[in-house]
């Protein structure tokens, strides 16, 4: 999952919506340098993409991705759900999107500087980029593949790759609707667990 499921199955608690955040910058051990509602973020960020990637409804979508993305079929999948949860906000929460993304942002610029580096550059990126809300366009899809390409270390042409989602929308938004409540129930077991 991409930035907006990871902070949708979060605790609402904002040391557990960083967590869920870091899951992709923190790397090995999570220490006891880590208050525990950021640490059990992370760890939930970790479980879930383990969750994620073993899931047939995941290996179905990546099976979608034609041989010339194959290889970054992850991360569109990533992408393509959360433009699938962006869309259909409303059916998930009670609260908007736009609410939702401005707290997420306002929790984001009060904690930068605890962020790892790495971090901080793309959470302003997701800021300045309105990235959660432009979620709900393919054009920000796009934009969001395009960034992603630029770090990459070897040439990718995944800024391309929007054309995949487009050629299989339903197949996607299918696996998508049948794989998130699944999901949302694992992440609820190990929440409460944490609680």
């Amino acid at each position: 999952m991409n930035y907006l499921a990871h902070l949708y199955l979060s605790d609402s608690d904002p040391d557990s919506r960083v967590g869920s955040l870091m899951g992709d910058f923190v790397k090995g051990r999570v220490g006891e340098d880590f208050k525990p509602s950021v640490r059990e973020g992370i760890l939930l960020h970790r479980k879930v993409d383990s969750f994620t990637d073993a899931h047939p409804f995941i290996r179905q979508s990546k099976a979608r991705i034609s041989p010339g993305f194959r290889r970054y079929a992850g991360i569109l999948v990533d992408i393509f759900y959360d433009h699938f949860l962006a869309t259909r906000w409303h059916q998930w929460s009670d609260v908007s999107l736009d609410e939702f993304a401005g707290e997420v942002y306002g929790m984001l610029r009060e904690r930068q500087d605890t962020f790892p580096e790495s971090m901080q550059r793309s959470m302003r990126y997701m800021g300045s980029r309105r990235l959660l809300q432009s979620y709900r366009e393919i054009g920000g899809v796009h934009d969001a593949l395009r960034g992603i390409e630029t770090r990459l270390k070897r040439p990718s042409r995944l800024g391309e790759s929007v054309r995949e989602l487009e050629l299989n929308y339903p197949a996607f938004r299918s696996d998508f609707e049948q794989f998130f409540p699944l999901l949302i129930e694992f992440a609820q077991a190990r929440t409460s667990r944490c609680g």
